[in-house]
């Protein structure tokens, strides 16, 4: 049997046509509540800062932008203490700053206009910020496929930043298998991906992630982003104890389930439709839907501008 794409190469796992990840989007990360944050010295390397006392006029403008706008710099710019790998793989615990989205754009709007970078960070944040504040608006109002959708899609660049961090760890690539098992068999009460394959009935070639209702999907999404922020925030060394924290981290979650009276996830509906047809629907549905827009608007041409096939003005 095929295993899940998930759990045997979580960091190749992207389809072809995916477009490709934006490197701002691959410096996201989520705390333990699930709030999203960029580190202000990830964020100073990928600009192109080589000294990071040279980006803190950069971010001291950005607190003082943030207050004038009427925010709490608090809310937006926590300190705190991360790990950086030095020279020979040398770990050390440096001061850091977790910036929000909303502080990532105002800092790259204060950067060094001069770095090549900083220009596309200001696009990508900007971009960005009203893209999450559309989402916060619509994701109330979509259907459970909408939702299957956009959380697939979530988890999916979540297991790949985990496995990069993993991989930070110990954790080998032909080891990455057993590392996400071990998520499974907590937050399943045991179960590993191909247990759940088979609890499912899904053939061969189907991912288990692409027959999951939304709630299942959260529940894992939830077991991924806890597992990275806690690899790096214990500064967790080594395959088997990345595998053990895999593992708690799964079977909290779990718990944590129990205690609200939620559905177990190997207990919630397995969805008759893969996510890969709800993908292909949704392409069909886009085509239609921009070939009707270009129909409407040849229709709507003055008389006298159509070109026939010579070039020719007709």
């Amino acid at each position: 049997m095929t295993n899940d794409i998930d759990s045997t190469n979580a960091l190749a796992e992207q389809d072809a046509s995916e477009p490709r990840q934006s490197p701002f989007d691959q410096l996201r990360r989520e705390t333990e509540e699930g709030v999203e944050y960029w580190s202000a010295r990830d964020l100073a390397k990928i600009l192109g800062y080589t000294q990071y006392d040279k980006f803190r006029n950069a971010l001291q403008k950005a607190m003082t932008a943030c207050e004038n706008s009427g925010h709490d710099i608090a809310d937006h710019f926590e300190p705190f203490t991360n790990v950086a790998v030095g020279g020979k793989g040398a770990r050390q615990r440096v001061e850091d700053i977790r910036l929000s989205r909303y502080a990532c754009y105002l800092t790259v709007q204060n950067a060094d206009p001069t770095k090549p970078l900083v220009s596309m960070g200001q696009t990508y944040f900007a971009v960005q910020t009203r893209r999450a504040e559309a989402m916060d608006l619509q994701i109330g109002t979509m259907t459970e496929d909408e939702r299957r959708l956009f959380l697939r899609d979530q988890v999916s660049k979540q297991n790949r930043r985990l496995a990069e961090t993993a991989n930070l760890a110990g954790v080998e690539s032909r080891d990455f298998g057993i590392f996400q098992d071990h998520g499974y068999m907590g937050l399943y009460g045991g179960l590993r991906s191909g247990d759940i394959h088979r609890r499912k009935g899904l053939k061969p070639s189907e991912h288990i992630l692409d027959r999951m209702a939304s709630e299942e999907l959260a529940a894992n999404y939830f077991r991924a982003t806890q597992a990275e922020a806690k690899l790096r925030r214990d500064d967790i060394q080594g395959k088997h104890a990345a595998n053990r924290t895999h593992y708690q981290v799964g079977r909290e979650v779990r718990e944590t389930i129990v205690r609200l009276g939620g559905t177990l996830p190997e207990d919630v509906p397995t969805p008759d439709t893969d996510i890969r047809q709800l993908k292909r629907a949704a392409a069909k549905r886009l085509k239609k839907a921009e070939q009707s827009q270009q129909s409407q608007q040849s229709q709507q041409l003055p008389a006298g501008n159509e070109v026939d096939t010579s070039g020719e003005t007709t």
